[in-house]
């Protein structure tokens, strides 16, 4: 969902569908034919659009409109201008003018599906997807895209008939078979998704997406045979790219659970330096945004404000570092009889997003500085309008909502902003175990080295601290280790913090059956075990660059260090 939107090719014209691989190319190229561009204009602007002129296309297209106003294509054209040029919210309403112009421009309507979908709008992105299907109700890809609204929107149900649907209807499509795997998976079907991966792999025998999904299930075990297929695989030269980054962390991950550890951190390794380098990420930049944050959000900063925001008690937050135990926290407050569930949404990071991109330049200032010159009133309304946008997620009527992102950690000032009376729960887990496990998963664009994983858990205790100091008492932390030590006594201290009586069925977390999309689906739907506790002491003889980039963060686990008090 986070993925850039690319922009679609135009095509005025196809003279055959020949060659088309699949179901879903297919439906793709159909979708770029059925509108011609009926103006020799438009032709003349789209051909500039082909020669990667997207600056002079934009100037064509603005004065065209200023005489024809209504054209639908020329509107649609200036739409795929914007989302060329990455100005995906000016490209919002053009899509939008141009699909009640035109209602029947698919092409248009879906662009449109779609950046409603990228933009967190979901209900109203599922209203534009069902007047496709209404009239093209077997298009795989409008099937697809609904399937993917329907996982963001926590439509577990809906979600496994429609991934059922498109591996039946599309038996030779691979990719079908691995989404209809992940929605198995998700729903604690384990075998039958271990059989829609193996399905998979049968379609396509390279598939290194299927061999890691196998991989990813933490439970599942590779043979002998397997692992062999994968190395040779991995070895080929005629290996995609992406095929061989997934099979190097399956490879890990095999290797792991037989023990033989020098081998597996030579896959992961490898893995990881093949990924990191195609991530554009400058570590200074989240330093940068540390400091900015400590230079905002100070105790007079919030006092100044203590009237603003809005005050619901409902939402609880649940964040910290990835692989630090969040996804058993959220298991465990699931399963109380007051308490929903709604999974990693990304309502908060839309807001970030909408203040960065609009408001601040709007002020001539930045993020998070334009929280500073926001009214109060316009606090409120953030915090209104988050939980509003929550709301297509809730479906148990229940008191109080888990939002489970991670990395809202690093959104923290706002969320004490807009949502004073919010409850706050960060959970902690070693930081050579969290940095590793990290490493280990083949997260794509978040990858990062051994020593940018160790700066970033720093810079993660150094911002959190910081809140624990001006807002004392506002954060509950829970220590993963004390956790799996005394599950008891650690969820009986969270219900306290939350304001709730303690229930047995918190004891049983793994016994509450709900939908679980991340990597620990299988751990929290056991009991709690200690395996993973000291696992990472597997690999300490490979991590002293993160030992040394973790500095005194790794030494006084799990106290905050002095000197980032």
């Amino acid at each position: 969902m986070n993925e850039r939107i690319q922009p679609p090719t135009y095509r005025a014209d196809i003279s055959g569908e020949a060659g088309v691989a699949d179901a879903f190319a297919l439906a793709a190229a159909r979708l770029r034919g059925t509108r011609r561009l009926g103006s020799a204009r438009l032709r003349q602007i789209a051909s500039d659009l082909r020669a990667n002129v997207p600056e002079r296309a934009e100037q064509d297209l603005r004065e065209y409109l200023a005489e024809h106003p209504e054209d639908a294509d020329a509107l649609w054209l200036l739409a795929h201008v914007m989302m060329r040029l990455g100005r995906l919210r000016e490209a919002v309403p053009l899509l939008e003018r141009c699909a009640e112009l035109a209602p029947d421009f698919a092409l248009a309507r879906f662009n449109y599906a779609k950046l409603l979908f990228h933009f967190c709008q979901f209900p109203a992105a599922l209203s534009e997807l069902e007047q496709l299907l209404g009239s093209d109700h077997h298009n795989p890809i409008f099937l697809e895209l609904k399937a993917d609204l329907l996982d963001a929107m926590g439509n577990a149900e809906e979600l496994l008939a429609i991934r059922q649907r498109l591996a039946s209807e599309h038996p030779d499509h691979p990719e079908s078979w691995i989404g209809y795997g992940h929605a198995l998976r998700a729903s604690g079907f384990q075998d039958k998704s271990v059989a829609a991966y193996r399905k998979a792999i049968e379609c396509r025998p390279s598939s290194g997406e299927a061999y890691w999904s196998l991989a990813n299930l933490k439970t599942f075990r590779f043979t002998d045979g397997d692992i062999a297929t994968m190395e040779g695989l991995s070895k080929n030269p005629n290996t995609s790219s992406d095929d061989r980054i997934n099979l190097l962390f399956a490879l890990g991950r095999a290797h792991e659970l037989l023990g033989i550890y020098q081998r597996s951190w030579e896959h992961y390794a490898r893995g990881n330096a093949a990924l990191r380098i195609h991530i554009p990420r400058d570590p200074d930049t989240t330093t940068e945004r540390v400091a900015a944050d400590k230079a905002l959000f100070t105790r007079d900063f919030f006092q100044s404000r203590r009237d603003a925001g809005c005050k619901a008690r409902n939402p609880i937050f649940v964040l910290g570092r990835l692989r630090s135990g969040s996804t058993l926290v959220e298991q465990i407050l699931s399963s109380h009889s007051a308490i929903e569930a709604i999974g990693e949404v990304t309502h908060i990071r839309a807001l970030v997003k909408r203040l960065e991109e609009v408001d601040a330049p709007a002020r001539g200032t930045d993020y998070p500085r334009i929280l500073g010159e926001l009214e109060p009133s316009a606090l409120t309304a953030l915090g209104e309008e988050y939980l509003e946008n929550t709301r297509v997620h809730r479906k148990l009527g229940r008191p109080y909502f888990i939002d489970k992102n991670p990395v809202n950690y690093f959104q923290l000032g706002m969320i004490l902003l807009i949502l004073p009376s919010a409850k706050i729960i960060d959970a902690r887990r070693h930081p050579a175990a969290s940095c590793l496990s990290i490493f280990k998963q083949n997260f794509r664009g978040t990858n990062r080295r051994l020593v940018e994983l160790g700066r970033v858990y720093r810079e993660y205790v150094e911002l959190v601290a910081h809140f624990d100091r001006v807002l004392p008492g506002r954060i509950h932390r829970v220590i993963y280790e004390d956790m799996v030590r005394d599950p008891e006594a650690e969820i009986r201290k969270i219900l306290d913090y939350l304001g709730l009586p303690f229930e047995d069925g918190c004891l049983r977390f793994y016994e509450t059956e709900r939908s679980v999309r991340t990597p620990s689906s299988e751990q929290v739907r056991r009991p709690i075990s200690r395996e993973a506790v000291d696992h990472w002491r597997n690999y300490e003889s490979w991590l002293e660059p993160l030992f040394e980039s973790l500095g005194s963060v790794f030494t006084s686990y799990p106290d905050v260090p002095e000197d980032l008090r």
